[in-house]
Formats: C-alpha cells, structure tokens, sequence
C-alpha cells in the first residue's frame, strides 16, 4: 500500500464489535487476567494500551520499521535513547539540534559520566574523526533546528556501524512524509509528536521507531520502567493527525517555499535557510534524501541585532510568536531568546545560532497573507 494508504488504515482496523470504522479509545488504566500468573497482551496501561499500540503500529509501518513506542513527550523519547548509555560511553551529536535535546544531554546525560561531543555533522570527516572507542550512539537532525542544515543519514549510518555504534535521527522536522531514516539505515528514529504528527498544537507526545527486535526490547523496558508514556487520548490524536499528514505537509512544503523564495530576495534578510533554495549547501542532499518537498521550516537572519530580530517576531498578526512547530497555524520564534535559549551562549554563537535568526513554521494559512503578514513586520 501507498503512504497514505497505509496512514489510514495500518493500525486503525474497524472495531469488531461494533463494526466502528475509528477504533475505540481505551481509557482503562489496568486489564482484568486470565488467572493468577497468567498474563493477557495488557495489564497496566504503562506497560501498554490498545490505543497507544494503534498508534505505534502505523507510526512504525510509516516509517519502515519494525516496531515503535510513544511517549508523553519528545524530550521523554529522546531521553529514553540517551539511557541505552552507561557511564563511560560517549554520544556525538550534531551542533544543529534542538536546544531541549542540547539541555537535556549536556545538563542531565552528562551527570552520569557519559560524554557529549557536539560536531558539525555535514561535515562527514569531522564525523568519523568524532567516532572514538566509547562512541556508542550518533544522534543526528536533518532537517536541522535551527539552521536548517541537512546531514547525509546513509553516510553517517554507515560511520556509525563502522565504529560500532548506534545511529539516532531526530526527525522531527521532515517527517516520515519527506524522509524515512530507517530506509537510510538509521537504527532509532525519534518524532516529536507535538509537532507534525499531532498537527494541530492539541498534544504533546513522542516517539521512537525502530528496525531491530533486540534494540526494541532494551528501549521498551527502560520506557517501562521510567513510565513517560503517551497517554490513550493523545495516542487517538496522533492516529488521527496521520491520516492527514502526507496531505498537510505537502502544502506546508509549497508555501515554505514560496515564502523562501519571497524572503530571499527582501531588503530587510540577509539570508535563507532553506534547503529548497539552489543556494543552500544541503539542496542536492536534500533533493535526494526528501520525498515530494524540502519542509515547513524555514530560518531567517534579519539585518540588525538581537532588538530588530525580537521586533520582527513582536510584529506579524498571522504568525504567532511561540515554541513548536508543525500545526495548522503559522508560528515565529526567536532561537537565541528561546528555542535555542537552552544553549550556553558562547556555544550558540559558535555553532552559528547568531542574534539575528528567526525561525518560521510555515502553516496552512494561504500564502499570499503569510507574505504580507511578513512584509509589514520587516518593514517595521
């Protein structure tokens, strides 16, 4: 079955009992047994949930992999991974990366003696120079956040297995509608469900696909044993948010680049980042390793200061100023004063996170408004 074929109805079989063509939402929090000992497929909705499973089930069949666990958030997924490291490993990281997942593994991972490299991974040599022995997991964004850089999944997946370790991929940002990592090669896919999955900023969640049984079994019994679950209503919105998500992020990818090309050649921007743009580094990369468009995301640099860039996300009436990404509804931030702002200063200047970015999450608004709403907010 086609992509979208399978978004409806892999995982979302008609109820056999009433003949419901959307599955139930299970509420239950514990499942009555067969006997003392004697185990059913559920017990104890932390250790799993018809709904949540629904949801697991398609996210994995979209992605090509074998199977997936969600959680209540993407930073509780993405922590889940960081725990497959034992004091003494280490993770190399690309520097383009969430500032959540910066926090989190340079202030929390880091607290139990595994180390963190930051690297530029568009850099393949810089990569490979970063695979020492203790490396034990790579963790990647492409599209990365903020500065929209794309790193080559295959040819890190490759580095990564070379040297023995684990490919992560954030991909948050493409979505299984543009990139599929586990086609790539990756072994862990990571979604912030907030985002794209959910569509419609109603609910945070997360999760982790995977191609490896063994690989499954250690992240499903630290999910168990952490507890950071998704629950059953957020699970039925992320099932749902995916029957539609080939078709949203389709129109997403056409108006971002329309605005990309608008921007590019507006007086007030110094530059785009964009991958859809001829002139970004990664635009062949991306035109190999993304299906049907370059994504939602866009980055800007406006000419002036941190005050000109924070006047300019204080002035669009379509695009609202807040965190997140994804939704129905256009979104403008500022990286430095917050996405971003969980960074040490000198290394989000150092990584190219400078003063003057803002970041657009294109929504379905049509985009002649979204122009205009621009347009009046850099000539202020």
């Amino acid at each position: 079955m086609h992509f979208r074929t399978r978004a409806i109805h892999v995982g979302q079989e008609r109820d056999p009992t009433t003949g419901a063509v959307v599955p139930p939402i299970y509420v239950a929090s514990t499942f009555a047994q067969p006997g003392a000992g004697v185990w059913g497929e559920y017990d104890y909705s932390r250790s799993g949930n018809p709904t949540r499973k629904n949801f697991e089930t398609t996210i994995a069949s979209l992605e090509g992999g074998l199977k997936a666990l969600a959680f209540a958030t993407g930073m509780a997924a993405t922590h889940c991974a960081s725990m497959l490291l034992a004091p003494g490993d280490e993770i190399v990281a690309g520097a383009d990366i969430y500032g959540g997942t910066y926090r989190l593994l340079h202030k929390v991972t880091a607290r139990n003696q595994v180390r963190i490299t930051l690297i530029d991974s568009t850099d393949l040599a810089a990569v490979a120079a970063a695979m020492r022995p203790g490396v034990k997991l790579l963790w990647i964004e492409s599209p990365g956040n903020p500065l929209m850089s794309i790193t080559d999944i295959a040819a890190c997946a490759e580095i990564a297995h070379r040297h023995g370790a684990l490919l992560g991929v954030d991909s948050t940002f493409a979505t299984p509608a543009l990139t599929r990592p586990q086609e790539l090669g990756a072994d862990i896919v990571m979604h912030s469900a907030t985002k794209y999955i959910g569509g419609h900023s109603d609910l945070t969640g997360g999760v982790l696909v995977v191609r490896d049984q063994e690989l499954f079994d250690r992240l499903y019994f630290l999910q168990n044993a952490t507890g950071a679950v998704m629950g059953p209503w957020e699970s039925h919105l992320c099932s749902r948010g995916l029957k539609t998500l080939d078709l949203r992020v389709r129109e997403h990818c056409r108006t971002a680049q329309l605005l990309a090309e608008h921007l590019a050649k507006h007086p007030s921007v110094n530059r785009v980042l964009y991958p859809g743009l001829p002139s970004h580094p990664g635009h062949e990369l991306a035109a190999r390793q993304m299906q049907v468009g370059f994504g939602g995301m866009l980055t800007i640099e406006v000419k002036g200061d941190l005050a000109a860039a924070k006047r300019v996300c204080e002035s669009t009436k379509l695009f609202q100023l807040a965190v997140s990404l994804g939704a129905a509804e256009s979104l403008i931030e500022q990286p430095a004063t917050m996405s971003h702002a969980s960074y040490d200063r000198a290394d989000r200047l150092a990584h190219g996170i400078t003063d003057g970015l803002v970041r657009l999450s294109v929504g379905l608004e049509a985009f002649e408004d979204l122009r205009d709403d621009l347009d009046q907010a850099l000539a202020g």
